[in-house]
């Protein structure tokens, strides 16, 4: 069973926001070069993703499905990759403290990727994943920092208002 988790230091909303941009998908998915929306509005169940691996002068072109979304705390996948065949990907967000806790659980479903299953497989999509979700947590914490940034003007112009500077009031 290829199922992986990490703790990404943000909220479940932010770790969410990420995976609900179609447009991102590729900065985070180890694998994929590029990525765009197809079909759908992106994480709606029914919309995709295509998007493109490249091996090499050899490009590939697949396409992942959502086939389930709780908004905010689920989004199931289901990606296609040619002959070798589809895989489920279902990402959980599950606060924790502050943060998020994301589990992410894959599996072949058919074709050429489901006969060829086994222990090494394993292994590598265990390594993928540690990958992935690496990448995953850089970007949510990036775009909380990004956030906080954007915020600290407005947040220290309040503790100034709160502490009588620039109101004419008292503390």
């Amino acid at each position: 069973m290829a199922v992986r988790h990490r703790l990404i230091k943000v909220s479940p909303q932010v770790v969410w926001a990420v995976l609900a941009d179609g447009t991102r998908y590729a900065e985070w998915v180890v694998g994929t070069s590029s990525s765009e929306p197809v079909r759908g509005l992106w994480p709606q169940v029914g919309s995709a993703i295509e998007y493109e691996v490249r091996v090499g002068p050899l490009r590939l072109c697949n396409e992942t499905v959502v086939r389930y979304c709780d908004e905010g705390s689920e989004l199931g996948l289901e990606a296609r990759a040619g002959a070798l065949g589809t895989a489920r990907i279902s990402f959980r967000l599950r606060p924790w403290g502050p943060y998020c806790l994301v589990i992410v659980d894959e599996h072949p479903l058919q074709g050429v990727g489901g006969a060829l299953h086994n222990v090494g497989v394993e292994a590598l999509i265990q390594l993928r994943h540690r990958a992935m979700l690496a990448r995953l947590a850089g970007l949510c914490e990036a775009r909380a920092e990004d956030g906080a940034e954007a915020e600290r003007p407005t947040k220290l112009h309040g503790r100034r208002r709160a502490a009588g500077h620039g109101t004419g009031g008292h503390a």
